[in-house]
């Protein structure tokens, strides 16, 4: 028994040490998923929207430090406790995501191990598994280290948390494992290879057959068969390949000019999301940026989801020059972490990446 306390241990510890930094990695995109979980079509808690990036936050500190404390064996009852708490907790939010199909990912491991919902419930499961020998077994976790030491250990890991925190708000996430990460090239992570799998669907045909309803299962062709034809229903069984970048969409006026974008030899391109939302403190600087990139041959250009209101507002208030063409709020979330963010495209490869808050930082 000890020595499976001791795997038990170091396993949990681990796991919930890479978990909470993967995330505090990337505390925003932590918070995009909790916003999806609060919404009043998963678990209809929109009252805690507006705190998402607090809770993010708090998660993922909580998970990384508790992995420590299990580890050094610090207060190993309250840790015990708060490790069977959450996992119930997750557990049941995994299932009930996989089970209803609520959030395709439950960005565990955020954009690092992306899971489906029912990898993420057995994960949480074998997890549950060993976390309860840890309950039952307790006794057995003993201090690795002076326990007089133990507090400071963990005061200083949650103050190092807070402050990597801190700076990957103010910047960007130090490790970058989305699509749009610089020396990527968007053309070809948006391409689908030649050969690659497409979805298969299966047809169920509905007829009236003399009072009776029949379904016919075709694989698209319509049917030959008696009765009156009444709906048919389409079934996904089996998904094709999804290129790594398959929602980047850039509209003008509703003509898609993405290629046109993405083809340009030198693009200063500012990402916005949400220009109700945007910090406008950044403009300042990306007004000076406009103009040194507009000097050296470079088209600026800027993407948001916001409507011609905001649109000419914000080109108003800070007398900015470039147009906003419309892209999707979910892309534009996932191509930056930053409202606004500042990207520079060569034929559509990211050279540079930054936090509107380093933009002095930006070389053109």
């Amino acid at each position: 028994m000890k020595l499976l306390v001791k795997f038990a241990r170091i396993f949990v510890g681990i796991l919930f040490i890479f978990s909470g930094f993967i995330k505090l990695n990337d505390p925003i995109g932590f918070s995009f998923k909790l916003q999806e979980y609060f919404s009043p079509e998963v678990l209809d808690l929109a009252f805690l929207s507006p705190f998402a990036l607090v809770i993010a936050i708090l998660i993922c500190v909580f998970e990384l430090v508790l992995g420590i404390m299990l580890l050094i064996g610090y207060l190993p009852k309250f840790t015990v406790w708060s490790l069977l708490l959450m996992i119930i907790f997750f557990t049941f939010l995994t299932f009930y995501s996989a089970y209803f199909n609520k959030v395709t990912d439950c960005g565990c491991f955020g954009d690092a191990i992306p899971l489906t919902p029912w990898q993420s419930f057995t994960k949480d499961l074998i997890l549950l598994v060993f976390i309860l020998i840890l309950f039952f077994n307790s006794k057995m976790i003993n201090p690795v280290f002076v326990p007089a030491s133990h507090r400071w250990i963990i005061f200083l890991s949650y103050m190092l948390c807070f402050l990597y925190a801190y700076y990957v708000l103010m910047h960007l996430p130090v490790i970058d494992f989305r699509p749009y990460k610089v020396g990527n090239n968007i053309p070809e992570l948006r391409d689908i290879p030649e050969g690659a799998a497409t979805d298969v669907f299966e047809y169920h045909w509905k007829f009236n057959v003399d009072g009776k309803e029949e379904v016919v299962v075709t694989d698209g062709s319509y049917p030959q068969h008696e009765g009156e034809f009444i709906e048919v229903d389409t079934e996904m069984i089996e998904e094709g390949y999804v290129p790594p970048i398959h929602d980047f969409q850039i509209l003008d006026d509703g003509d898609d000019i993405t290629s046109e974008i993405l083809e340009a030899e030198k693009v200063l391109l500012i990402v916005a999301y949400d220009l109700n939302l945007t910090e406008k403190q950044g403009y300042e600087a990306i007004k000076f940026l406009e103009k040194e990139a507009k000097s050296k041959g470079y088209e600026v250009v800027g993407l948001t989801a916001s409507g011609d209101v905001l649109k000419s507002k914000i080109k108003e208030e800070f007398n900015l020059e470039f147009p906003f063409y419309q892209t999707d709020a979910t892309a534009l979330k996932t191509v930056v972490r930053a409202n606004p963010g500042i990207l520079v495209l060569e034929k559509g490869t990211i050279t540079q990446k930054k936090h509107w808050s380093d933009a002095s930082a930006i070389k053109l």
